[in-house]
């Protein structure tokens, strides 16, 4: 008979496309957190599928100056008890699903984070 495990102890796996800059501060963060939001950002968007950041890493950052001309789709794992409190919202079809984490609640967000953040794919402007 399977165990069942506890709400709290439940895990939840996420994706966050991110450029160059905003690997390089989670890099300095030992892969174990996001950065805080910049001003004008006040939300933290992680998404649900690989195949949803990988289409932002590789089809946005790519071509996004500010990203460095440089895209990479993260995967996280986070405390499904934290994530419980916020609405997963969809935006343009279907499979463009995410959360929409107020930026001061992501140092809590990070607190719900276990194990590191990790690299999946990684995408560079065609030349």
């Amino acid at each position: 008979m399977e165990n069942n495990v506890a709400m709290s102890d439940a895990l939840t796996t996420l994706y966050r496309p991110v450029g160059r800059k905003e690997l390089e501060l989670i890099r300095i963060r030992e892969f174990r957190s996001f950065p805080p939001r910049l001003t004008g950002q006040p939300f933290f968007y992680p998404v649900l599928t690989e195949d949803y950041a990988v289409q932002i890493a590789r089809d946005w950052n790519t071509k996004d100056k500010a990203s460095d001309y440089e895209g990479y789709a993260l995967k996280f794992h986070v405390r499904t008890a934290f994530l419980s409190q916020y609405d997963v919202r969809v935006v343009g079809n279907a499979t463009h699903r995410q959360y929409w984490i107020p930026a001061q609640d992501l140092e809590q967000l990070n607190s719900n984070i276990v194990g590191t953040i990790d690299i999946v794919q990684e995408f560079h402007r065609e030349s």
